[in-house]
């Protein structure tokens, strides 16, 4: 067989007539994106070409030391022979040990040479795959001229260098890394590459396989490259015309560089190596039947990556600042109706048999205990629930007929009593007289600046809609993939207005339904989107999060399929806050808690299950979290206490669910097994504190480095904690507000808070994990805290004090003339 790299080679390059061979092989086989991600040079994200080929020496990710992309070392010939030796090779060995991937350079070439092959290489870079791990290689040529004979040769591995030649004559950037090539120059350089491939296989025999890779970048940024595969495949049958895909990416029309390696072994009929973590070509989905068609959508393939690739730091910056500005305005908007006060002329008249203090709209309200909650350290209501204690008369808010005093309002505000609490259309609280004959009091009800009762507050309106809007926004970021979006004149712009479309479609559902009346309507019908889609999109492949803004880059190649950490966060606070508002419809309704807390645990079991499973989501480290914030949520929402002793245990259950699932992924075929098997062989074989090192590094790394996310982090939980929870003048009473009214939202809102920061702690992205859950989260959290402020009866306010001395006045000598 034939193993051709041309490094930097992408799809764009292709042309029937500058590059007829490759035309010919896109024709006759299976092609794909390659992502080339091997150990970068320092500051940039790239693959220099010697990386590129080391790696498919290695068959794992493989660099250089130093700063920018040095050349491929001439090989030195053996004296008297026909091969050569690669200069260094033990410096460069030795070197991939500080990388945090240990690659074992040389495994390939060792690999053949161990079981009696014949590897013959061409050209410097092919010297670097083909060499065994001394840096030996048996038979080196230059050229494809000075080869001879192909046939003795079980392996033959050629450099088609055109490209990378040309582009390290180029100027060096600030990193060492030389500036982009011309157009006119490119192509030059591919067409000789192309005259190169034309060369060694019209000297091939008729039934070799050909694998054509562009092992590297030759930019200074990276790109996904091209790979075909031609001649007979494992099966023995040929690669048909289509696409070609991997176990390592579950992707059609995606394969890893590392695949190449894993790919060359099989063909070869050779025993698999555990020091090659990719997996082999196997043929995909059908592709277009012209070649054209081919070249054309995996050139668009590479053009979404680079479109991502250059909005993916700008969207976050608009995201972290948008939301920054949202909650400082929702802030200002509770603040204001916080600090309304009436004016004498509306004043409303003295009623002798009313308090003279007024009702605090932010104390505790009894709870029933069939509907209690434990709120042992959590925000909300002073009074705790659930603990068997009964409810201090003086705590309540209302009196026994006012139906805002009920803890224990079901979804449907109304169904308890066929009153409802507050009329959505128009603010009117129930029993606006509640005395026969009593006047109406419009006026009692104070207007500052436009501003009135919750339940007319425009302002308050507006803020409930945009953060319904803000908490659909994550998930829109992955349901915008169904729009090609980068193909668009101002892709930045143009992902912008997609994610808003879509945010707003599932915000116009959200207020669509009779469930809009209700305090976790919308909140309930985002959460329930989130999580249904994401589920559903990693049960059929996880599309959605390839080249999505929050999902995977595949030319970074960290991960191609199942959960992403960031949609792991996005799924799981969905899962949570979603169970929250179906349990509260399901209780309202009269279903027994059992029965409630039994079908919340079912789905919350499925939504750990399709998380962890190898097949579909096989998150390692999203498992144990997504565990512990399902078994929090289960407690509250069975009226149990959250204990240390208990969040320990269920920690260890979720370890030990991990663990089983990783410990079935590596009972399967070294081909099939994903992550999870992979890292119980690393444990077998020592390396497991390789990986947890490196994923550690990440993690503080993606914490510290990334400020805008940690600031976002911080900014949210102070808006949860500070504004909403906090009873002060900030409007802090609108958590209490919510609880009251809906008391599974404490469930669901902590467990998926736990959730969030176990997941920040056992994952390599780090802070991003609770700056998505938080995205979600709070925004809804306050959407259902403005309802709840809609729904809560008004209070009289107090009478100003300068008015209550000329009152006493007036009533002294009345009573003493008398």
């Amino acid at each position: 067989m034939a193993l051709i790299g041309v490094p930097g080679l992408e799809w764009s390059d292709l042309n029937e007539k500058r590059t007829p061979n490759l035309w010919r092989l896109v024709a006759q086989g299976a092609s794909a994106s390659l992502s080339t991600r091997a150990v970068p040079p320092p500051d940039r994200g790239i693959t220099c070409p010697t990386a590129g080929w080391l790696t498919v020496s290695a068959g794992q990710r493989a660099g250089t030391p130093g700063e920018g992309c040095p050349p491929p070392p001439a090989p030195q010939p053996t004296t008297g022979q026909s091969g050569a030796t690669v200069p260094d090779w033990r410096t460069l060995a030795a070197y991939q040990s500080e990388t945090g991937y240990d690659a074992q350079l040389g495994t390939l070439g060792q690999l053949v040479a161990d079981n009696g092959g014949k590897v013959a290489a061409i050209g410097p870079g092919a010297a670097l795959a083909a060499a065994d791990k001394s840096g030996n290689i048996a038979k080196y040529a230059p050229t494809p001229d000075a080869l001879g004979d192909p046939t003795p040769y079980n392996l033959i591995v050629l450099e088609a260098g055109d490209l990378a030649n040309a582009w390290m004559k180029q100027p060096l950037d600030e990193y060492g890394v030389p500036t982009s090539l011309s157009t006119a120059a490119r192509q030059a350089a591919v067409t000789r590459a192309d005259q190169q491939i034309g060369a060694l296989t019209a000297q091939l025999p008729a039934n070799t396989t050909v694998l054509v890779a562009g092992v590297s970048d030759v930019t200074p940024n990276a790109h996904l490259h091209v790979a075909i595969a031609t001649g007979p495949s494992p099966t023995g049958q040929p690669y048909p015309h289509g696409y070609l895909t991997a176990t390592s990416t579950r992707q059609d029309a995606l394969v890893a560089i590392t695949d190449l390696t894993a790919t060359t072994i099989q063909l070869l009929g050779l025993p698999a190596s555990r020091a090659v973590v990719g997996r082999p070509w196997q043929p995909g989905g059908a592709a277009p039947a012209t070649p054209s068609g081919t070249v054309s959508e995996l050139a668009d393939g590479d053009l979404a990556s680079q479109v991502l690739r250059e909005v993916r730091g700008p969207f976050f910056a608009v995201l972290v600042t948008v939301q920054l500005l949202f909650y400082a305005w929702a802030a200002l908007a509770l603040r204001r109706r916080r600090s309304t006060r009436p004016s004498p002329s509306t004043s409303p008249p003295t009623d002798p048999s009313a308090d003279s203090t007024p009702a605090d709209p932010t104390a505790s309200t009894s709870t029933p205990a069939d509907h209690s909650i434990s709120a042992n350290a959590l925000p909300g209501p002073s009074t705790p629930t659930g603990t068997g204690t009964p409810p201090d008369p003086s705590a309540s808010t209302s009196s026994p007929s006012d139906p805002s005093a009920s803890t224990d309002t079901p979804l449907n505000a109304s169904a308890s009593t066929g009153t409802p609490l507050a009329s959505a259309s128009t603010g009117t609280p129930p029993n606006a007289s509640s005395q026969a004959g009593a006047p109406s009091e419009p006026s009692a009800f104070p207007v500052d600046a436009g501003l009135g009762h919750a339940s007319t507050s425009k302002l308050l309106v507006a803020v409930q809609v945009v953060a319904v809007v803000s908490g659909a926004t994550a998930v829109s970021t992955f349901l915008a993939q169904l729009v090609p979006w980068w193909t668009l004149p101002v892709p930045m712009l143009s992902v912008i207005v997609t994610i808003l479309a879509i945010a707003g479609l599932i915000t116009a559902v959200a207020f669509g339904g009779p469930w809009r009346a209700h305090v976790l309507g919308p909140l309930t019908v985002v959460a329930a989107v989130t999580s249904l889609a994401l589920l559903l999109d990693v049960m059929t492949g996880s599309k959605l999060q390839v080249n999505a803004v929050t999902g995977y880059e595949p030319v970074t190649g960290g991960r191609f399929y199942g959960f992403s950490n960031i949609a792991f966060a996005v799924y799981a606070t969905g899962t949570l806050l979603g169970l929250a508002g179906v349990a509260q419809w399901l209780l309202g309704r009269g279903i027994s808690r059992v029965v409630v807390v039994t079908l919340c645990a079912l789905y919350g079991g499925l939504a750990v299950f399709a998380d962890g499973w190898p097949s579909w989501g096989a998150d390692f480290g999203g498992v144990p979290a997504f565990v512990i914030g399902l078994a929090v949520f289960l407690m509250l929402l069975s009226g149990q206490r959250v204990s240390l002793l208990r969040l320990l245990l269920v920690g260890l259950i979720g370890a030990g669910l991990v663990g089983a699932l990783s410990v079935f992924d590596w009972l399967r075929p070294d081909t099939e097994r994903t992550h999870l098997g992979n890292f119980v062989q690393q444990i077998i074989d020592g390396q497991a504190w390789t990986v947890v090192g490196r994923k550690f590094g990440a993690m503080i790394g993606v914490t510290v480095g990334n400020w805008s996310l940690t600031l976002l982090s911080l900014v949210a939980l102070a808006f949860l904690f500070l504004v909403l929870a906090r009873p002060s003048r900030w409007g802090a009473s609108s958590l209490g507000q919510a609880y009251n009214l809906a008391p599974t939202l404490r469930a669901g809102l902590f467990g998926a808070l736990t959730c969030a920061f176990v997941g920040f702690l056992m994952n390599d992205s780090g802070i991003a994990i609770p700056a998505m859950a938080l995205t979600v989260a709070v925004p809804l959290t306050l959407a259902a805290c403005v309802r709840a402020l809609q729904l809560a009866a008004p209070t009289r306010p107090a009478p100003q004090s300068e008015q209550a001395g000329p009152r006493r006045a007036e009533a002294e000598p009345r009573n003493s003339a008398s």
